[in-house]
């Protein structure tokens, strides 16, 4: 029987990749993302091309009831999932104090709140089922404070906290929990968070499918963090050892290009 991944933000981007890669695999999809079009035009190619069953469900998951009816809307098609992709999520970029403050909220429920909400939703099914992986992304700049990307970045750290603690006590049930720690990458994203200007998007950038790709692996490995690139790694290393204060005051030079 084929499994079925559940993938959140998956109408472009990293999502959008994972969603090729999982169908490529043979794993059966539901897709969801607020671009019902995207998804639509997404599921229909997927089915075509890997005989596959592709379900899509538009959701806001900035909502904050939306994890629970999404939860609910795949109770009532009577569908398991087997592997849970936290990939939804956003930033913003700039002075915190200036930053539009439900955005930022808005930021708080997609990156942290739907994300632990459907951790907790379906690990019970996956428990009973004695089986499943979760990839929840989070970001190599989960590892350091991020001036001018504050609230991302601390909710980014908080997925990488999450999903380490939640591994270990999931250890014994077979059930396994990878935190994806992509720089950046060449996504909406920079221009979503409108950080376009910013130091960390001005280098060379990997693909989409290259993050999805390496984050498929690691989290079929059930390998806990998986960091994205030779020079993420050096610089997450880096990061590691050196003072927060320096790391703050690095990190504030690069988002400003210095």
């Amino acid at each position: 029987m084929k499994q079925t991944a559940l993938i959140t933000g998956a109408s472009s981007g990293i999502g959008y990749a994972l969603a090729e890669i999982f169908a490529e695999k043979g794993h059966n999809l539901i897709l969801v993302a607020r671009r019902e079009t995207n998804l639509i035009t997404l599921a229909t190619r997927l089915k075509k091309e890997n005989g596959i069953e592709a379900y899509v469900i538009p959701c806001d998951l900035s909502k904050p009831d939306a994890s629970k009816s999404l939860y609910l809307e795949i109770k009532g098609l009577e569908l398991t999932v087997d592997l849970l992709v936290n990939n939804a999520g956003f930033g913003d970029f700039g002075e915190f104090h200036e930053l539009d403050w439900q955005k930022q909220a808005d930021m708080i429920q997609v990156n942290i709140t739907a994300l632990t909400q459907l951790c907790h939703l379906f690990l019970p099914e996956m428990k009973k089922n004695e089986y499943g992986r979760i990839l929840n992304i989070a970001s190599s700049g989960a590892f350091a404070p991020l001036p001018f990307m504050s609230v991302y970045g601390a909710t980014k750290a908080y997925v990488l906290s999450f999903s380490e603690a939640l591994a270990e006590e999931v250890k014994p049930l077979n059930i396994t929990v990878t935190a994806l720690c992509p720089g950046a990458t060449e996504t909406e994203f920079a221009e979503t968070a409108q950080a376009e200007k910013s130091g960390f998007f001005k280098r060379k950038m990997p693909t989409p499918h290259q993050v999805a790709q390496y984050g498929y692996d690691k989290m079929m490995a059930g390998q806990t963090v998986a960091v994205h690139g030779l020079s993420n790694k050096i610089l997450v290393t880096l990061m590691r050892l050196m003072p927060r204060k320096i790391v703050a005051k690095t990190s504030k030079h690069m988002a400003k290009g210095e």
